[in-house]
């Protein structure tokens, strides 16, 4: 609570100041436009008034916009230093965008809603678009953007106006034009970690009716993560990025702009390095030793038996108390090699017929990645996928969208009507393997976790200490559980030799959107989309783990033994973790789905005074479902394919496909708001209300990526939807789940609501001085009672934290503001620059399980530019600093894959009783800084 007291005060400051200054000024500045000469300096930019935004399908001042929206132009994200999406999180305070385990999984969230990008069959509940064109994963825009003319973040659904349907909003990002005017540009910037960034441009005209646009960036930068025992680094930056453009004006009615671009990345992505007890108070002490023979745990052990067997395989226990330092623990000979290339063309036909404009956008885009990982993200080889680039995703994507607008009724009636369509397909790869000591880890976290823990030992074959001993504990049964054990004790070097997903995709969307003037200054806008979606999926598995199948045969007769079921599931689980069975090997599964959806908007509009506008909202917004590409989501390990499927593994397989797919996300949003804008000084502000059903949620458990619809139940679920474990002394009980965790159909709705209050204020009180402000306060939460899909079934029980709980990465407060000062030094010409953004932060946890141990702590980042600048800005040398206290932090939190600890009394941690599952998480970049030269003529 204190720590938002401390943020609200800061944002009470940031608003207030602005205010006040304003109304000093505003009477002596109001309605006067910048000088020409100005626009070389900035200083136009710097007034409010002039931010020209499309947010509508119609060039409109940002002023005039009845939307919640935060506009970015060229010069704040220059002073900035914004190269991609990522780091308009200094700009924008509705917006977080994150990346994880690959730089192609970044995820935007507005007001708190987003989607994990992990998983490739999750589309994104933000959308980007680039220059109007619909990119698959919003990742994508992780990319260098070259030079930009603006940036639009939409709030709240979208997809009445043309492109890709949105639930949560959108980020459009709209590059520089061709000019008629010949110029160009250039900048070299060097920084700490070797980075160099060159970025080069040049345009003019090649005839009367034609012009040019050349683009081109080069980075290079060594990683933040030290690896010592490959001695190298990871998370480096290795990429190009080029983009040529021409514009074909014929008339002064027809435009034709054709883009090219081009984008290559060879680099070591993403490092994760173990949660300590400095970071999170939840960990617990991992590391120190018991003092006595405790329930099997030997004198001298550590507190949890998945420390003790990572230990004595080798990791390095100093991993586990190293705070927030970047040297990272990786198999030796690992790799976490990554390339990308993403390419396209895309033409916009701009055709003005005098009473009606035509605007058609055709694209073709083609994103392929390929990526390596020691995924355990420690020392000991537990699992990896190999560097040789069949671990990749691959999207191919055409998209047609045509709009035609206009007025009607003696312009009474802004009319706009169009099409969107999409032909995507999604080629897949995945080589998930099983470590070189996967089986002696296997086995010893068997050992050490239970009832046979006086027996691990792991030099020991099985990692017991008597083999003799281990058989004589189960009577009849021990010959086959020993046996199955040593089998578990060789699996290594198996699993996925080649898995392979595709997915093809279809969608088709009409479009209308009407401005209605009912009076000179009550708007009412109406629009509406219909989309109809087909998606067709097949996987073909491969695979070459035969212990899985072996063990699956020997053993599950002794499944229904109360005695020892525990032992013989044990074995079976960590034979075939993660369905990986050489019973899959060659199994082709195939599934389709359609659907199709009306959505809408309806928003009523006054202005009373010409600066002043005020407004209403309703908004259904909708994101399509699909499927996980995960083939562990299949069904729980245990029992072979075979008995799903009347003894053939095709056919359980087959049967099993539909476990894969995960429902249309739906949302009804509502909001008010109003927008102040005069030349020096604007404030917006909007309050908002978004509920959500069937919200796609991706979250990795540790051993499975899960895919889950979540919705709300009216009725009481009896606390079988949630973590019981402070009602019981039971670890993780939530055994009621299976019974009272369902819910009546006729009760189910809404299962994330997102509401709040966004400010926005920018002031100019003098000619090179500017100040913005932003304050978002977002209450976005699970409802309190929750099932899975819209049927009522329960919810995963992996997800028994969720209930009632803020959503992950969802800051309850965040407060953005900068300070921009440009004065000029005497009448040389010369001018000085001087600018700090900041970014306030409340506590949120960083996991969407929503485990505490993934609980970041508020904090605030700030950058800051200085410079000189030569006359009408022809050089510029600028000095930097990204994140200037070099505050550390992490993005995103996951449990350590497959090692949780055993959940007997031994093992409880004591400050959460959920068990002794290891933490990792990716943290965020340090401090960086450097120096900066540009140039243009």
């Amino acid at each position: 609570m204190t720590r938002y007291t401390l943020l609200a005060a800061c944002a009470a400051a940031c608003f207030v100041a602005p205010m006040a200054a304003a109304q000093a000024t505003t009477d002596a500045t109001a309605g006067q436009a910048a000088p020409a000469d100005q626009t070389t300096t900035g200083a136009q930019d710097l007034n409010t008034a002039d931010i020209v935004v499309t947010a509508q399908g119609r060039a409109q001042a940002l002023a005039d916009v009845p939307v919640a929206i935060s506009a970015v132009n060229a010069e704040s994200l220059a002073l900035s230093g914004a190269n991609d999406i990522r780091q308009l999180n200094q700009l924008a305070p509705s917006l977080l965008v994150t990346s994880t385990g690959s730089e192609a999984n970044g995820s935007p969230r507005i007001r708190g809603i987003g989607t994990v990008g992990d998983n490739p069959g999750l589309e994104s509940s933000v959308v980007v678009l680039i220059d109007g064109v619909y990119r698959s994963r919003a990742g994508i825009g992780l990319n260098e953007l070259g030079e930009i003319d603006r940036v639009e973040v939409l709030r709240g659904p979208q997809g009445t106006l043309g492109g890709r349907n949105s639930s949560a909003g959108l980020i459009s990002v709209v590059s520089k034009r061709p000019s008629f005017t010949f110029g160009g540009n250039a900048e070299v910037t060097y920084g700490n970690f070797d980075f160099w960034r060159l970025a080069a441009g040049v345009t003019g005209p090649i005839s009367e009716n034609l012009a040019f646009r050349l683009d081109g960036v080069y980075v290079k930068r060594d990683g933040f993560y030290n690896d010592p025992a490959n001695k190298t680094t990871i998370n480096d930056r290795d990429r190009f990025f080029g983009r040529a453009q021409l514009v074909f004006e014929p008339s002064d009615a027809i435009s034709f702009r054709l883009i090219g671009d081009y984008t290559k990345r060879d680099e070591s992505c993403c490092a994760a390095t173990y949660v300590s007890p400095t970071m999170n108070e939840f960990i617990g002490n991992l590391t120190t030793p018991v003092a006595s023979v405790n329930a099997g745990v030997a004198a001298g052990s550590n507190g949890n038996n998945i420390i003790n067997v990572l230990r004595d395989l080798g990791q390095n226990l100093g991993a586990f108390n190293q705070n927030y330092s970047r040297d990272v623990s990786v198999t030796p000979g690992r790799s976490y090699g990554g390339k990308m290339e993403d390419w396209g063309v895309s033409g916009q036909l701009d055709w003005d017929f005098g009473g009606a404009k035509l605007t058609s956008i055709t694209a073709y885009r083609d994103y392929y990645n390929t990526q390596a990982g020691d995924v355990d993200y420690g020392t000991v080889d537990i699992l990896y996928n190999a560097n040789d680039g069949n671990n990749r995703r691959q999207f191919r994507t055409f998209t047609q969208e045509l709009r035609l607008n206009g007025s009607a009724f003696g312009d009474k009636l802004d009319w706009l009507v169009g099409g969107f369509y999409m032909d995507e397909k999604y080629r897949g790869r995945s080589n998930l393997r099983f470590g070189s000591q996967y089986g002696r880890f296997a086995t010893c976290r068997l050992i050490s976790g239970g009832g046979l823990a006086a027996l691990y030992n792991p030099a020991a074959a099985g990692c017991v200490a008597s083999q003799a001993a281990f058989s004589g504990a189960f009577g009849a049964a021990g010959a086959p559980l020993l046996a199955s054990l040593l089998r578990l004790d060789g699996l290594n070097d198996r699993g996925s030799t080649i898995d392979r997903y595709n997915q093809n995709t279809t969608s088709f969307a009409a479009f209308t959107h009407n401005i209605v003037h009912i009076t000179d200054t009550v708007d009412l806008t109406l629009g509406l989309r219909y989309t109809k979606e087909k998606k067709r999926f097949s996987a073909t598995f491969g695979n070459d783990n035969v212990a899985c199948t072996q063990n699956q045969a020997a053993l599950t007769p002794f499944l229904g033994n109360a005695a020892l079921a525990a032992v013989a599931g044990g074995i079976i689980g960590l034979s075939c973790q993660g369905n990986s069975t050489a019973e899959l090997n060659g199994v082709s599964i195939a599934d389709e789905r359609s659907e199709d959806e009306f959505t809408g908007t309806a928003v009523a509009s006054w202005k009373p005074i010409d600066d002043l506008l005020v407004y209403g909202s309703y908004s259904r917004g909708y994101k399509a479902g699909g499927f996980n590409f995960d083939r562990s989501a299949l069904k729980a390990p245990t029992l072979p394919f075979a008995s799903f499927g009347g003894g053939s593994a095709q056919a359980g397989a087959q049967a099993l496909a539909r476990n894969l797919q995960f429902d249309a996300e739906t949302v009804n949003a509502f909001e008010i708001g109003f927008k102040y804008a005069t030349g020096p000084f604007s404030l917006s502000a909007a309050a908002f209300r978004q509920d959500f059903s069937n919200f796609q949620l991706n979250t990795f458990d540790g051993t499975v990526f899960i895919v889950e619809n979540v919705n709300g139940c009216s009725s009481s679920l009896g606390g079988g939807d949630r973590d019981q474990s402070k009602f019981t002394a039971a670890p993780n009980y939530n055994a009621a789940a299976a019974t009272t965790g369902a819910c009546p159909s006729g009760d189910v709705g809404y299962g994330v609501r997102s509401q709040g209050v966004e400010l926005e204020a920018t002031l100019v009180p003098i000619r090179d001085f500017r100040v913005t402000a932003g304050l978002t306060y977002a209450d976005t939460k699970f409802r309190d009672q929750l099932v899975g899909r819209a049927s009522g079934a329960p919810l995963n029980q992996a997800l028994r934290k969720l209930p009632g709980q803020q959503l992950s990465l969802a800051a309850p407060i965040t407060v953005t503001g900068s300070v921009a000062f440009t004065p000029d030094i005497g009448s040389s010409g010369l001018s000085a620059l001087f600018y700090v953004d900041t970014r306030l932060t409340g506590d949120y946890n960083t996991g969407s399980d929503l485990f505490p141990q993934k609980v970041q702590d508020g904090f605030a980042l700030v950058n800051a530019r200085v410079g000189l600048r030569g006359p009408s800005q022809k050089w510029a040398v600028e000095f930097w600093a990204q994140n200037v206290f070099n505050k550390d932090y992490a993005q995103v939190a996951f449990n350590s894959p497959f090692q949780e600890g055993a959940n007997t009394a031994a093992f409880q941690d004591p400050q959460y009783p959920g068990g002794r599952q290891i933490f990792s998480n990716f943290l965020a970049e340090p401090r960086t800084y450097g120096v900066t030269l540009r140039g243009r003529f």
